[in-house]
């Protein structure tokens, strides 16, 4: 078997720009949002102000979803993502040089949290739909394996970093992730420009629903978009982790740190694995069964006592996470004519938004309810019973064998293109 982890390396000098500026993008995001939190609460001292940096850094993607992706398929990709990664570089200066007069208030936090979610809705569906024009279609699920594998690096290894920087003082937290943007953007403008026609369709409501309509129209991506909110949606426990840790394992903040880590962790190593060996034949039970692999360690993570199997639950739980995710995202985007990536990626993108924010609220709803473990075991449930149902309703997606396109979807898709 060839390992495509290597050749991918060895071959594809952009993948690694690519993957590098992945990497310090979201590196300077997690610090910043670390920052940011920490910040608004030695400020206000008020828990709800932290709930509500994070709506406002998430609104954006809700108000601009058409026109996000509809920038990505009319612009060249590599300059959105280098514009919104500079955006990203200023608000970290402009709290950089706040934070050294003194002058940063509540409202300007706000301000910035909206600004930095604005340049995030703009950036992810440009750098998701790049992604493909930078590897042949051969090496595109390694490629998505290895971008996944920066996300989880940084999700791992960049808030604690933040936040031991912020020990030292605010400012060498704002600093630093501003020349890390920098760094990232200039990544960003190093890689080919686009080769593909642009978009040249003018920002009609019809132009910007194409995106929604394209979806709707493919059963098999409605099918892998859709299966992800719903299963996230119902089996997160992420939001429960505090009681967990608190009241049910009995541990402290370490403890919570492990658990909070532990699914970013199985990912990472999972992510390796991919880029080495993808998945070839059989995406479609594979995919299905690794969400039900996610219902059954939600399960197992709602009824244990014990830290250590907790902690390896919620690790198998982030790997089975990451093989549901890349074979979703390279079977999106192979299916995906290059003119619609940038529109389809929005969509996606929202969905997948909007499966973690109603998830954890979901998680608090029931655990209010019913009880905390209850909650998850339930929720653990509910992913097993949207895997069985989404199977029945997407037959050719459970079934389907490779992520390529089969010779009758081409046909298809090449009829649909012709005027």
């Amino acid at each position: 078997m060839p390992n495509h982890g290597k050749l991918l390396l060895r071959q594809q000098k952009p993948f690694i720009a690519f993957w590098l500026a992945r990497v310090c993008t979201a590196s300077g995001f997690q610090m910043l949002t670390v920052a940011i939190g920490w910040h608004m609460y030695q400020l206000t001292g008020n828990v709800l102000d932290l709930g509500l940096v994070g709506l406002v850094e998430f609104l954006p993607r809700v108000l601009f979803m058409l026109h996000t992706g509809h920038v990505a398929d009319r612009f060249d990709r590599r300059m959105v993502a280098a514009l919104c990664q500079a955006g990203q570089a200023l608000i970290a200066l402009s709290l950089a040089l706040g934070s050294s007069s003194g002058d940063i208030s509540r409202e300007m936090i706000f301000v910035l949290a909206f600004c930095l979610g604005t340049a995030r809705a703009f950036e992810i569906p440009a750098t998701q739909a790049l992604l493909p024009s930078l590897v042949p279609a051969a090496l595109f699920p390694a490629a998505v394996a290895a971008s996944a594998s920066a996300m989880q690096t940084a999700t791992i290894a960049a808030p604690a970093l933040g936040g031991f920087l912020y020990a030292l003082g605010s400012i060498w937290v704002y600093a630093p992730t501003t020349l890390i943007y920098a760094v990232a953007c200039a990544l960003m403008l190093s890689l080919p420009a686009r080769q593909t026609a642009l978009n040249k369709q003018p920002a009609t409501l019809k132009s910007l629903m194409a995106g929604i309509q394209y979806i709707r129209s493919r059963r098999d991506i409605f099918g892998a978009i859709s299966l992800d909110l719903f299963a996230v949606l119902l089996g997160g426990a992420t939001a429960l982790l505090p009681v967990f840790a608190k009241d049910i394992l009995l541990t402290g903040p370490w403890g919570l740190g492990l658990l909070r880590s532990a699914p970013a962790v199985g990912a990472l190593l999972m992510s390796f694995w991919l880029a080495r060996y993808p998945i070839q034949r059989q995406v479609g039970r594979t995919m299905f069964t690794a969400v039900g692999v996610f219902g059954v360690a939600t399960i197992a993570f709602g009824l244990s006592t014990s830290f250590w199997f907790s902690l390896l639950v919620l690790v198998v739980l982030g790997a089975a996470d990451m093989i549901s995710m890349v074979i979703r995202g390279a079977f999106v985007q192979l299916h995906t004519p290059d003119e619609m990536r940038g529109r389809v990626s929005a969509v996606n993108g929202l969905f997948i938004g909007a499966s973690n924010q109603l998830g954890e609220f979901e998680s608090g709803l029931t655990a209010h309810w019913f009880g905390t473990v209850q909650a998850v075991v339930l929720g653990g449930v509910g992913t097993l019973l949207v895997t069985g149902v989404w199977i029945k309703l997407f037959p050719t997606l459970a079934q389907r064998d490779t992520l390529e396109k089969t010779a009758a979807e081409q046909a298809a898709d090449d009829a649909q293109s012709r005027p």
